[in-house]
């Protein structure tokens, strides 16, 4: 059995909260951040969260938005991700409070942490990786790929991205430029590309709705594969 837990953040004036998917005893075991969507926290990531916390990790669900646009309508949280995405150097100041706020947790070792995100929050993860910060390792599900303008910084973290080769947001030359910047960073990385594959493949309610995102279940079962063999690399 899992226990959740909102674990609040003030991130100057605004009011975030993450929540805490951990084991009910006290144990301390390695962390993993899970950025979510443009549509913030919800039954996805608290879904990969719980399975993760069964794998004998500790999950935190990271709050990005603010706790009043829990459950906001698509719409709202798009005028939310472009406040976001327009500053990015706030951006990754708001990560590197997430990661603070996750290595205080008492069911998380600290210097035992990795971040994974999905879309939007695989490029969070991915900035995470890039603002230099002194974690084990980082993991990109469908995310978006453009760097943040900011003064480069070595990447201590590994790096590990999924990609469907058909995303309409990251088109393959937003991938080998990914792989290029990588490279100059010093990062230890590598990149999953599945043919045919869309935006969103991860997510069961990626119908096609919205053009260009597309849950893919074979591509969702292998890249989680590769995930949990990536996390027994880093923790054993």
């Amino acid at each position: 059995m899992t226990r959740e837990t909102p674990v609040g953040l003030r991130f100057g004036d605004e009011e975030l909260e993450g929540v805490l998917v951990a084991r009910r005893d006290s144990a301390r075991r390695p962390g993993v951040i899970l950025f979510p969507t443009v549509m913030g926290v919800s039954d996805l990531e608290l879904g990969f969260a719980r399975q993760l916390v069964h794998l004998g990790y500790t999950g935190f669900v990271a709050d990005l938005f603010g706790k009043q646009f829990r459950g906001a309508p698509r719409d709202v949280m798009m005028k939310e991700l472009k406040r976001l995405r327009d500053d990015r150097s706030s951006l990754r100041d708001r990560l590197r409070a997430v990661l603070e706020t996750v290595t205080e947790l008492e069911a998380v070792e600290a210097d035992r942490i990795v971040a994974i995100g999905y879309c939007f929050g695989g490029q969070c993860a991915l900035d995470l990786a890039r603002s230099g910060a002194d974690i084990a390792g980082v993991a990109s599900f469908h995310g978006l790929l453009d760097p943040p303008g900011l003064p480069p910084q070595p990447i201590k973290a590994k790096v590990l991205a999924f990609h469907g080769w058909d995303d309409p947001m990251a088109p393959p030359e937003a991938l080998v430029a990914l792989g290029q910047e990588l490279t100059e960073a010093g990062a230890d990385w590598q990149i999953h590309a599945f043919g045919h594959v869309a935006h969103g493949f991860t997510n069961p309610g990626a119908r096609g709705a919205v053009p260009g995102v597309v849950y893919n279940e074979l591509a969702a079962e292998r890249s989680w594969t590769s995930l949990i063999s990536f996390l027994e690399e880093l923790f054993g």
